[in-house]
């Protein structure tokens, strides 16, 4: 990794191989590892993503000296054969508007289109950046997220089964049963905890976005799952390097898991049923006209 030294990378190379490398031997296979990661971050996107899944964590990375957080940003796409594909890996040094603009504007200018509906976390910045570069595509609010910043909205001592009612609003068979369960909660629990009730009824209507689509991809796109658990692959890994000597070192390493994952991802069975959408597309134009 740039900023580790080579008698260190020898060493760890070394002791996996079972056998002795030269410098310039490790030099070698990093630069054919530096050439290949960079291929896969540039490579066109000629195909069109229906849906993109956005998020980011963050590493400690060392910077002049100082230790600081540095974001991780990453798009899933899934494409119209029904498969997962990593589309970007790249460091920021923190969340906003613009950092989240420029990755998009990135996957844009690798060819990124048809786009039509995007899962993220409520972070103002990425939400702002969506509604400029992607601005054609619906917006799901990840439901889990929204369920954890419930609590922000509760007495610590609240009755769990308010927040029980919430979650099974994402687990109805349409909107319509949705939207009727939301409103007996609203009037159930107003009295109660009318800060809560104020901000569900202000902010809910994001997280119900999935509704849109056919009910066999509810529970894939309602949420950021699936990027989670990439997230939690990523920490097992990074967690054993701890603190970065600096975002390239950082950006490797994420990318070659990345990499990884993307080839499973290909060489594994669809992850959805994409006829399940154009059916559903197709009764809603008949619906429509």
């Amino acid at each position: 990794m740039q900023g580790v030294s080579t008698r260190k990378v020898k060493a760890i190379t070394e002791e996996l191989c079972g056998h002795a490398f030269s410098a310039s031997a490790i030099s070698a296979i990093n630069k054919r590892l530096d050439e290949s990661l960079d291929a896969f971050a540039k490579r066109p996107l000629a195909e069109p993503f229906p849906y993109l899944i956005l998020d980011a964590r963050y590493e400690k990375v060392r910077e002049g000296g100082v230790v600081m957080s540095q974001a991780v940003l990453i798009a899933i796409g899934i494409d119209w054969d029904g498969r997962r594909q990593i589309l970007a890996v790249e460091m920021a040094s923190r969340e906003s508007r613009s950092s989240w603009k420029d990755f998009l504007l990135g996957l844009r200018r690798r060819g990124l289109n048809g786009v039509e509906f995007v899962v993220a976390d409520d972070h103002a910045g990425l939400r702002a950046a969506v509604r400029e570069v992607l601005a054609e595509a619906a917006f799901q609010r990840c439901y889990i997220h929204f369920l954890r910043n419930a609590l922000d909205h509760l007495p610590r001592k609240a009755d769990d089964d308010c927040l029980q009612e919430l979650r099974w609003l994402y687990d109805r068979r349409s909107i319509e049963e949705a939207r009727q369960d939301l409103a007996a909660s609203i009037a159930k629990w107003g009295a109660r905890y009318p800060k809560l009730v104020g901000w569900v009824e202000e902010t809910i209507e994001e997280t119900l976005t999935f509704y849109r689509l056919p009910r066999q991809h509810h529970k894939h796109l309602k949420s950021t799952n699936m990027l989670e658990r990439l997230n939690e692959e990523i920490k097992r890994r990074t967690h054993v390097v701890r603190i970065f000597p600096n975002a390239d070192a950082c950006l490797r390493l994420v990318r070659a898991l990345a990499v990884e994952t993307h080839e499973n991802w290909l060489e594994a069975h669809r992850y959805l049923n994409m006829n399940d959408l154009r059916e559903h597309k197709k009764t809603n134009l008949r619906q429509a006209a």
